[in-house]
């Protein structure tokens, strides 16, 4: 069966009475969300330094996400934005600083304490990353079956509860290769949010989609936010999105000796800021003439 065309995502189902009424709420003229109250730290990075052998990537990064915001983090390719969430994950060890999610170091935290954390955050990949040989109900299930002593009707409910919640109801016994590129993001959420988690991290969610599928991931994103008061971390580069989605935006810019934080703050302040890097890259100016042996490649070519 070829796969279904995405379309903008309907209202959500009612997963509970006040979750059901804030997740299906999604305004007819786009806006930047609405300030939210300071609510308690659930990650920090303080002064982080991060390397791939003699080149450095970070040099010096700090950021803070709160209980129930959403964070972009924001940034141009190369600029170290994979590489930071890379870190705030546990997935790499930093050179130097200290990070910490929901309390946990995750710099020094053995296997145990490391398993624990995982199993209160979820991570949406880039590429989805659904095994193949699942189907949609069997991949959002896979966190409940293999952290949980949760009974199988227990488990089947609670997926069919996170697919309607992500608009997918009846594609429980679809396999990833029958579904859109949109389709398998989608499903990629359900299956992170498959245990409740306190976190979520998202790597680039909108890549590679069309602008209206996109529109609806930034919905997903921040209905869900609204639904669960969940901390969301999303890693992108679409304005838009930015535009959208963010209650604070940390931007990485590449640096003499490692990528810096340039900006933190509003999506407002983001556009009022006058920093010479970051008002270039909102305004989409072009990057800055290329190095030396380019110009002389270009010369070449087109003979001047």
């Amino acid at each position: 069966m070829p796969p279904e065309p995405d379309a903008p995502p309907p209202p959500s189902p009612d997963i509970s009475a006040n979750a059901g009424a804030n997740a299906g709420a999604v305004s007819a003229t786009p806006r930047a969300p609405e300030p939210k109250p300071a609510q308690e730290v659930v990650i920090e990075v303080e002064h982080l330094t991060a390397s791939y052998g003699d080149q450095v990537i970070l040099n010096d990064v700090s950021m803070t996400v709160r209980r129930g915001e959403v964070m972009v983090i924001l940034g141009g390719s190369g600029s170290g934005k994979s590489t930071l969430l890379k870190h705030v994950i546990g997935l790499q060890k930093p050179q130097a600083g200290r990070i910490r999610v929901l309390g946990v170091d995750v710099a020094t935290a053995g296997l145990r304490e490391m398993e624990e954390l995982y199993r209160k955050v979820g991570i949406v990949y880039q590429s989805g990353a659904l095994f193949g040989s699942l189907t949609v109900a069997e991949n959002v299930a896979l966190p409940l079956l293999e952290h949980t002593q949760l009974a199988r009707k227990i488990i089947d409910i609670s997926v069919r509860m996170k697919l309607g919640l992500v608009n997918l109801s009846g594609f429980e016994r679809r396999l990833p290769a029958a579904l859109s590129g949109g389709q398998v993001k989608r499903v990629a959420f359900a299956r992170a949010i498959a245990m409740d988690p306190q976190v979520l991290f998202c790597d680039e969610p909108s890549a590679g989609l069309d602008p209206r599928i996109g529109r609806g991931l930034d919905d997903l994103i921040r209905n869900l936010n609204a639904a669960f008061n969940m901390a969301i971390v999303v890693v992108t580069h679409e304005m838009e999105s930015v535009r959208l989605i963010a209650d604070r935006i940390t931007m990485l810019a590449p640096m003499p000796g490692g990528a810096r934080v340039v900006f933190d703050g509003t999506y407002d302040e983001l556009r009022a800021c006058q920093d010479p890097v970051v008002r270039d890259f909102v305004a989409r100016e072009p990057l800055t003439e290329p190095r030396t042996e380019a110009k002389e490649i270009l010369r070449q070519l087109v003979g001047e």
